[in-house]
């Protein structure tokens, strides 16, 4: 079995791959490497952000896991919700994140063309998610279980409403980047791709949560 060994420096004593870059071995922050790419820190940063908003639909999942069951004689999750109906809204989500996915392939490629006919499917599926949202809110209301009619409605609402307006707000900032990208290509919105991307699939994956907690136990109670 073959044995990989620490790199050796002139004078034949190994060298230190953990080592942070200064002779006198004093710590720098940089490393042999050099500082993280812009790539890295801007994703990082991102991803702070995403984490205080994951921080707070945690607060609408904690609150409607207390309010299931507060119907005040009202409609249950079982009365109103249609599964046929959520599994589409759900394929739809999950199918753009797929293609959200291969814009990202095709960022990385430089193909202008592939990259905005991913983003555009992306768009299309998320709007069409949204329509049915829309749809179904319009209905409740419609019939009488509008947010005002329990504690349990009004968490509902609040809960998918607020994932709907990120979605809406995705798919502002996605219309506006292909807009970008149309006049000027890549260079002056790289980085934005990225975020989007990772704005996108934590979307999905909040869903994939809303669907389970909302929806499946919901309906079943």
């Amino acid at each position: 079995m073959t044995m990989i060994e620490a790199p050796t420096a002139a004078h034949g004593r190994p060298v230190d791959p953990y080592r942070l870059g200064r002779a006198d071995g004093l710590a720098t922050g940089h490393g042999d490497a050099g500082p993280a790419s812009e790539r890295v820190i801007i994703a990082f940063g991102f991803w702070i952000f995403l984490l205080s908003d994951i921080v707070m639909f945690s607060a609408f999942f904690a609150a409607h896991a207390v309010l299931q069951t507060a119907t005040d004689n009202g409609p249950t999750g079982q009365e109103l919700f249609d599964p046929s109906k959520v599994a589409i809204e759900t394929g739809c989500l999950l199918v753009s994140s797929f293609t959200c996915g291969l814009s990202a392939v095709a960022t990385n490629a430089r193909n202008l063309f592939w990259t905005q006919a991913a983003l555009l499917a992306t768009g299309l599926l998320g709007l069409a998610f949204l329509s049915l949202e829309a749809h179904e809110f319009y209905g409740m209301i419609a019939s009488g279980a509008g947010p005002d009619r329990s504690a349990f409605l009004s968490s509902f609402f609040a809960l998918v409403g607020l994932h709907g307006a990120h979605v809406s707000i995705g798919l502002l900032w996605l219309g506006t980047m292909m807009a970008q990208l149309f006049v000027k290509g890549f260079g002056p919105i790289l980085y934005r791709l990225v975020c989007f991307n990772l704005f996108w699939h934590v979307l999905d994956i909040i869903w994939v949560a809303i669907f389970t907690v909302v929806y499946l136990i919901g309906e079943g109670r």
